[in-house]
Protein backbone atom coordinates (compact mmCIF):
# COMPACT_ATOMS: atom_id res chain seq x y z
CA UNK A 1 0.00 0.00 0.00
CA UNK A 2 0.93 3.45 -0.67
CA UNK A 3 0.00 6.89 1.75
CA UNK A 4 -1.09 9.53 -0.20
CA UNK A 5 -0.46 13.15 0.65
CA UNK A 6 -2.80 15.93 0.17
CA UNK A 7 -1.53 17.90 -2.51
CA UNK A 8 -1.26 14.51 -4.86
CA UNK A 9 -5.29 13.70 -3.82
CA UNK A 10 -6.46 17.41 -4.98
CA UNK A 11 -4.37 17.48 -7.93
CA UNK A 12 -5.98 14.44 -9.06
CA UNK A 13 -9.22 15.59 -7.90
CA UNK A 14 -9.75 19.47 -9.31
CA UNK A 15 -7.40 19.07 -12.31
CA UNK A 16 -6.28 22.12 -12.01
CA UNK A 17 -2.30 22.53 -11.91
CA UNK A 18 -1.80 20.37 -15.56
CA UNK A 19 2.01 18.84 -14.89
CA UNK A 20 0.99 18.22 -11.17
CA UNK A 21 -2.47 16.53 -12.25
CA UNK A 22 -0.87 14.47 -14.86
CA UNK A 23 1.62 12.83 -12.47
CA UNK A 24 -1.13 12.45 -9.59
CA UNK A 25 -3.84 10.25 -12.17
CA UNK A 26 -0.95 8.71 -13.51
CA UNK A 27 0.23 7.18 -10.42
CA UNK A 28 -3.27 6.77 -8.66
CA UNK A 29 -4.37 5.05 -11.71
CA UNK A 30 -1.41 2.57 -12.30
CA UNK A 31 0.11 2.26 -8.63
CA UNK A 32 -3.38 2.26 -6.42
CA UNK A 33 -5.38 -1.02 -7.05
CA UNK A 34 -8.00 -3.07 -4.96
CA UNK A 35 -5.49 -5.43 -3.93
CA UNK A 36 -2.60 -2.69 -3.48
CA UNK A 37 -5.10 0.70 -2.61
CA UNK A 38 -3.78 3.95 -1.83
CA UNK A 39 -4.12 5.07 1.72
CA UNK A 40 -5.76 8.48 2.75
CA UNK A 41 -5.43 8.78 6.33
CA UNK A 42 -7.43 11.54 8.58
CA UNK A 43 -4.83 14.63 8.29
CA UNK A 44 -5.42 14.07 4.68
CA UNK A 45 -9.25 13.79 4.45
CA UNK A 46 -9.19 17.02 7.05
CA UNK A 47 -6.79 18.89 5.16
CA UNK A 48 -8.39 18.34 1.73
CA UNK A 49 -11.97 19.83 3.02
CA UNK A 50 -9.98 22.66 3.85
CA UNK A 51 -8.13 23.06 0.79
CA UNK A 52 -11.56 22.38 -1.23
CA UNK A 53 -13.80 24.63 0.62
CA UNK A 54 -10.54 27.44 1.10
CA UNK A 55 -9.66 27.53 -2.30
CA UNK A 56 -11.23 25.81 -4.61
CA UNK A 57 -14.87 27.50 -2.59
CA UNK A 58 -16.32 23.97 -2.97
CA UNK A 59 -19.71 23.90 -1.34
CA UNK A 60 -20.41 21.99 1.88
CA UNK A 61 -22.79 19.06 -0.36
CA UNK A 62 -19.65 18.90 -2.99
CA UNK A 63 -17.17 18.00 -0.15
CA UNK A 64 -19.39 15.51 1.70
CA UNK A 65 -19.60 14.04 -1.95
CA UNK A 66 -16.43 13.99 -2.73
CA UNK A 67 -15.21 12.32 0.58
CA UNK A 68 -18.51 9.88 0.19
CA UNK A 69 -16.52 8.62 -3.23
CA UNK A 70 -13.03 8.32 -1.92
CA UNK A 71 -14.94 5.89 0.60
CA UNK A 72 -16.90 3.76 -1.77
CA UNK A 73 -13.11 3.44 -4.75
CA UNK A 74 -11.95 0.54 -4.25
CA UNK A 75 -8.09 1.71 -5.32
CA UNK A 76 -8.42 4.03 -2.25
CA UNK A 77 -8.32 3.11 1.35
CA UNK A 78 -9.76 5.77 3.99
CA UNK A 79 -8.30 4.65 7.68
CA UNK A 80 -10.83 3.54 9.69
CA UNK A 81 -13.61 4.28 7.40
CA UNK A 82 -16.07 3.18 9.47
CA UNK A 83 -15.59 6.00 11.65
CA UNK A 84 -15.17 8.34 8.90
CA UNK A 85 -18.65 7.54 7.58
CA UNK A 86 -20.10 8.43 11.05
CA UNK A 87 -18.31 11.77 10.64
CA UNK A 88 -19.48 12.16 7.10
CA UNK A 89 -23.31 11.69 8.36
CA UNK A 90 -22.85 14.25 11.05
CA UNK A 91 -21.64 16.63 8.69
CA UNK A 92 -24.17 16.29 6.57
CA UNK A 93 -26.27 16.74 8.95
CA UNK A 94 -25.06 20.02 10.22
CA UNK A 95 -24.83 23.76 9.00
CA UNK A 96 -22.23 24.78 10.54
CA UNK A 97 -19.58 22.00 12.15
CA UNK A 98 -16.48 21.50 9.80
CA UNK A 99 -15.54 17.65 8.67
CA UNK A 100 -12.60 17.97 10.93
CA UNK A 101 -14.23 18.62 14.21
CA UNK A 102 -17.05 16.08 13.40
CA UNK A 103 -14.14 13.48 12.87
CA UNK A 104 -12.62 14.43 15.83
CA UNK A 105 -15.59 14.17 17.66
CA UNK A 106 -16.07 10.34 15.66
CA UNK A 107 -12.39 9.29 16.44
CA UNK A 108 -12.54 10.13 20.29
CA UNK A 109 -15.98 8.35 20.65
CA UNK A 110 -14.09 4.77 18.98
CA UNK A 111 -11.59 5.41 21.92
CA UNK A 112 -14.50 5.19 24.50
CA UNK A 113 -14.93 9.25 25.13
CA UNK A 114 -18.56 10.07 25.71
CA UNK A 115 -18.08 13.66 25.02
CA UNK A 116 -15.49 16.00 23.68
CA UNK A 117 -14.56 19.11 25.43
CA UNK A 118 -14.47 22.03 23.66
CA UNK A 119 -14.33 25.87 23.99
CA UNK A 120 -16.08 26.44 20.38
CA UNK A 121 -19.86 27.72 21.24
CA UNK A 122 -20.69 26.23 17.36
CA UNK A 123 -19.50 23.05 17.78
CA UNK A 124 -20.34 22.83 21.41
CA UNK A 125 -24.03 22.42 19.84
CA UNK A 126 -23.51 19.23 17.79
CA UNK A 127 -24.58 16.10 20.32
CA UNK A 128 -20.55 15.06 20.64
CA UNK A 129 -19.29 18.42 21.98
CA UNK A 130 -19.83 19.74 25.36
CA UNK A 131 -18.68 23.66 25.77
CA UNK A 132 -16.57 23.75 28.55
CA UNK A 133 -17.29 27.28 30.50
Amino acid sequence: MRGLDTNVLIRYLVQDEPQQSRKATQYIERHCTGERPGVINHMVLCEMTWVLEDNYDQSRTEIAAVIDQLLRVSQLEVINAHIVWKALADYKQSNSVEFSDNLIARINESYGCDTTVTFDVKVSKQTNFHLLK
